[in-house]
């Protein structure tokens, strides 16, 4: 019996395990994959606090190190089902069956897809998204980047450096985003920035040759022949598993208060899966903080 699971080891999760640690609170924390989450595919963090410039793999290894330093338990498992027993909460993974008195859940987010045949063939050869993981493969290369976010701007910036020319494309007529990397990627002379344009088709039968894409006003299309390209259109939150017993918005984010508190007692949730109006590192490992103190009240209430 545990008194906290934790679901994902992102910058919440973690958080969330440090403080209960802290607390001297039982804890399981369980991993699908790796640790760290999204932010590892960050190339730099320049507005995280105590940080002037670091890289998401750095910043996910140091606060991984921070966190073990408590001695938690951690197991990278996928969990499949959460069952609600009222005192108790009931975690099912592919391995094992766990119990806990609270659960924090923490699972983020994952890339959202063009939806486009071939996409889903061709990933890893020539479909990435990951600029920072698959970037150097593409060394004086020509690719294309989708997307009008911070993560597309700043991937683009980043693979500037590395290929020979590259196409950002976005579908509205101007950048979502106020980042200042738009001014330093509109100076760099291997990058074409093609607005108000959508993908329509990806070609390539053993690896990616080309993309057509159409001019949202003209309907004008033009095909690229480009050896790589990177997705960057956002995420989308990994809830389906919980969404038989928690209350889930219609985009299929977590509803809680203040507190990081669902509607079932004794079930918290923090970071990019929770429903809020910004999402951010600094706002992850705050949700982790506040959800595990109040987990930790929560369990206090009933000795």
């Amino acid at each position: 019996m545990y008194d906290i699971i934790i679901i994902g080891c992102g910058p919440a999760g973690m958080t969330a395990g440090i403080y209960a640690s802290i607390a001297k609170k039982k804890i399981l924390i369980l991993e699908k994959e790796i640790y760290g989450g999204q932010i590892v595919n960050a190339n730099k963090i320049k507005n995280y606090p105590g940080f002037e410039e670091i890289t998401g793999f750095d910043y996910a290894t140091k606060l991984y190190n921070q966190l073990k330093n408590y001695n938690p338990e951690i197991k990278f498992e996928e969990v499949i089902e959460v069952n609600d027993n009222g005192e108790t909460k009931q975690i099912k993974t592919k391995k094992s069956n766990y119990i806990a008195k609270s659960v924090i859940i923490a699972t983020g987010s994952k890339n959202k897809k063009l939806g486009l045949s071939n996409e889903d063939k061709l990933l890893g050869k020539g479909i990435s998204y990951c600029a920072t993981c698959d970037g150097a493969f593409y060394k004086d290369k020509v690719v294309a980047i989708t997307g009008g976010g911070n993560t597309a701007i700043d991937d683009a910036l980043y693979l500037s450096n590395i290929v020979k020319e590259i196409f950002v494309i976005y579908r509205q007529k101007s950048f979502k985003t106020e980042s200042i990397n738009i001014d330093e990627l509109r100076k760099k002379k291997n990058v074409k920035i093609i607005l108000n344009s959508n993908i329509t088709d990806i070609k390539g039968k053993d690896k990616l040759e080309s993309i057509v894409i159409k001019n949202n006003d003209t309907e004008e299309k033009n095909e690229l022949h480009i050896d790589g390209l990177f997705i960057a259109i956002g995420h989308i939150p990994v809830s389906g598993i919980f969404k038989n017993i928690i209350n889930i918005d219609e985009k299929g984010y977590i509803n809680s208060d203040e507190t990081c508190k669902t509607n079932l007692n004794g079930i918290f949730v923090a970071g990019d899966i929770r429903k809020k109006q910004i999402r951010q590192l600094t706002t992850a490992c705050s949700d982790g903080t506040i959800a595990a103190l109040n987990a930790c009240k929560f369990l206090s209430t009933k000795k």
